[in-house]
């Protein structure tokens, strides 16, 4: 396999670890509202992300710079063509960062209220953006011969767009409550097991539409078989929350989401980004990357971090794997 192909695929699995980590991560920010019912157990949901929320985004870290180093037309043309929502996506990072870290450092009722408004906000709106982003990069693009993205930020809110955001809501939402389910004890685990349901049930109907509708565009059979994956992947982790057995549930709930996004990837290559106006003007894996040199040094790199990564952030989890519950929370200080 040629080294442009390597990194293709690499960099399909970096967003594809994000948006399992940041997924439930994401989820749990929106269920500060949907699930909480008072600031403690606000407190619980936001706990049980606590040591690993930051630790989850630099798997984004790790796509971006992956794309600038690997693909830098790619990156280019991206970032340019798409400034607007990936600037909105920034800020609300930002602010979710600030907001976790802040929103304990007075005990005003108004300071603490503000804070959480900004964490459920900041969860909602790049749960919602990154899917409408995917959406416009599998579907395609204004891309002109100059490799350069001449559409405006209308043509990127088109319904196919629009529809990969409210997927990427709902399954997110849908993963948070079910990790939720996983690391909460009491009546907040009941109730998260019980919103699980309804948000898989949901989740599960607009994800057939989405994927659905990509299969019938670009799908081929290695798509397929990653879409009925997603399929028989949700409709089980919905059974095990059900029963009860959120373990299960989790991990088959993180694999609808890594075949439902590696199936956009599958239906995406060659290409890295389509152009809507001409089949030529597309950016491909071939057109758009780095000099072989460039990749070779990255794959050395590569191949001596990533394991370090992976067992450290596997050790964080293994080390806060426990329950907590409001029991478990300090009354207000």
């Amino acid at each position: 396999m040629e080294l442009h192909n390597v990194w293709f695929v690499l960099i399909a699995v970096l967003w594809i670890g994000y948006f399992f980590l940041e997924g439930f991560d994401f989820g749990i920010g929106v269920l500060t509202k949907l699930l909480a019912r008072d600031r403690k157990e606000k407190r619980v949901l936001i706990n049980t992300i606590g040591p690993v929320w930051d630790g989850n985004e630099v798997w984004l870290l790790s796509a971006g710079g992956a794309t600038f180093a690997a693909f830098p037309d790619w990156y280019a043309t991206l970032f340019s063509g798409f400034y607007l929502p990936l600037l909105l996506i920034l800020v609300c990072l930002i602010v979710r960062g600030v907001a976790f870290e802040y929103r304990v450092k007075r005990s005003e009722e108004r300071w603490q209220t503000n804070w959480e408004h900004a964490i459920f906000w900041t969860s909602l709106l790049p749960a919602f953006l990154w899917g409408v982003a995917f959406g416009n990069i599998v579907r395609g693009v204004k891309i002109d011969s100059e490799m350069e993205y001449v559409g405006t930020l209308g043509d990127l809110l088109n319904p196919y767009a629009l529809l990969g955001g409210l997927v990427t809501l709902t399954l997110f939402t849908f993963h948070g409550a079910v990790f939720a389910g996983l690391k909460t004890v009491g009546d907040i685990r009941e109730r998260a097991r019980k919103l699980a349901l309804k948000l898989g049930v949901v989740g599960g109907v607009l994800a057939v539409a989405f994927l659905g509708w990509t299969q019938l565009e670009n799908g081929d059979s290695a798509s397929l078989v990653a879409m009925g994956v997603a399929a028989l992947a949700l409709v089980a982790a919905l059974g095990f929350t059900a029963a009860g057995r959120e373990g299960w549930a989790f991990a088959l709930s993180g694999v609808t989401i890594v075949a439902a996004v590696a199936m956009l990837f599958l239906t995406l290559f060659p290409n890295v980004m389509p152009s809507s106006l001409d089949d030529a003007w597309s950016l491909t894996v071939t057109n758009a990357s780095s000099t072989p040199y460039t990749l070779k040094i990255m794959t050395w790199c590569a191949g001596i971090a990533m394991p370090v990564v992976l067992l450290y952030q596997g050790w964080t989890y293994w080390v806060f794997r426990k329950r907590i519950g409001t029991q478990h929370i300090a009354d207000a200080h």
